[in-house]
This record gives C-alpha cells, structure tokens and sequence, in this order.
C-alpha cells in the first residue's frame, strides 16, 4: 500500500512541476535549399547537436536548388512567414541566401524575434545586414587558392569559364572570382545552365574558348546525371 501511494503522489507531483514549468523555447530552422541536399544536411547535424536538449526543433524547407524562380521563392518565403506566425518561436535560424533575401529582409528587418543566419555567400551587404535583431555568419569559398592552382598548372591563362548551373549563390560565386582573375589579366566568363544538354554544351565550347574551366556546383539542374 505505501508503494502504491508513494508512487502514486510521484506521478501527481510531476505532472503539477511539469504544469508548472515553463515551455521549451522554440527554434525554427529555415533552409533555403531541401533535405538530402549535402551542405545543409550538415548544418542540419551541427544544429540538432548543439541545441536538441536546448529547445524545440521544427524544419522548413524554401526548396530553392530544385526550384529556381523567383516566384516560387516568393511564395515559400509567405508560408515560412505563416509559419512564424502561427507556431511563434523565440528564435529563426536562417540558412543561405534565399531566406534572407525573401524571408527576413522583407518580413523581419528590426523586428522583435531574434534572426541568426549562416552561409551566405561572400557578403550579408544585399540584405542591408546587420539588423537590430540579427547575428550571424558568411561563407567565403577558396577562390584565391583556386587562382593558384589554376596558375600552377596552365600556362600564360588568359580565358577561362565558369560553369555552373543558373542560380543566385553560383552567381555570387562567379562575381567573386571573376574581379580576382582580372586582377591578374585573366577573363573569366560564365555559363550558367538549366539542363544537362546545356552543361555539356558548355563544357564542349570551353575545349575551344578557355584555356581551363571552373567547374561550378551543379545543384539546380533538375536533369542532372
């Protein structure tokens, strides 16, 4: 009998603490890209790690590497919004340009809930960063030890290309490196594709345009093998 009572006033007991306590903090997670795309799958493993026993996790996804046009981005970035609006969390981690660009800098630039975004490419100065309630980090690709090796291995460069598929990021990507090649007399053109006729087409061209070919990520061409 006192088993059953004692076990019976734990019960009661954690049930009025956990009445009591307050609510895990909420953290929303907004990708620009889709789950399965590698780069974000990681930072997808380094959230959960650092904050699973810190607060509720709950994804979105802006699909922006399998869907390209602005008017899609648009209109995910409306139901991320409606999201935020309904689930209210203490706090939106931003993932890659897309969500900064359609999400955060229309919809909460100075607002009240706290914005931490990570991997925008070179520069957060498109988005008018930083914000009162915004922190965070850019992602700068090794441009410059490419130009080595580029230097190192063909002779007397003076065209290359660029080949990547057509997207915002690449074309970062590409503005970056084509001032740091005309820096050293080298042109550097772009060739941005949406199939994987065009990317081999372009690939083709270059063998007789470029003296070497900067192979861009290919995420974004749908039909890509």
């Amino acid at each position: 009998m006192r088993l059953t009572i004692t076990l019976a006033g734990l019960a009661l007991a954690a049930q009025t603490a956990a009445a009591g306590a307050a609510p895990p903090a909420r953290c929303l997670y907004v990708s620009s890209y889709h789950a399965g795309y590698e780069w974000n799958d990681g930072i997808e493993r380094g959230l959960h790690a650092t904050l699973q026993n810190h607060c509720e996790i709950r994804k979105f996804y802006m699909d922006g590497k399998r869907n390209l046009g602005e008017a899609f981005a648009k209109a995910k970035a409306l139901e991320a919004k409606q999201l935020v609006e309904t689930w209210k969390p203490d706090v939106i981690i931003a993932a890659d340009d897309n969500v900064s660009k359609f999400l955060i800098m229309p919809y909460y630039r100075d607002a009240a809930i706290p914005v931490v975004f990570c991997g925008l490419n070179w520069t957060a100065e498109p988005y008018g960063y930083p914000y009162r309630n915004t922190t965070g980090m850019i992602e700068v690709g090794p441009i410059d030890q490419l130009l080595n090796e580029v230097l190192a291995v063909v002779k007397n460069p003076r065209r290359g290309v660029f080949l990547s598929a057509d997207e915002m990021t690449q074309k970062k990507e590409f503005a970056m490196s084509r001032e740091l090649y005309k820096r050293r007399g080298i042109e550097l053109t772009l060739t941005a594709v949406h199939t994987l006729a065009d990317w081999q087409a372009g690939f083709s061209a270059a063998q007789e345009n470029a003296d070497f070919i900067v192979i861009g990520n290919h995420a974004g061409i749908k039909d890509w093998d």
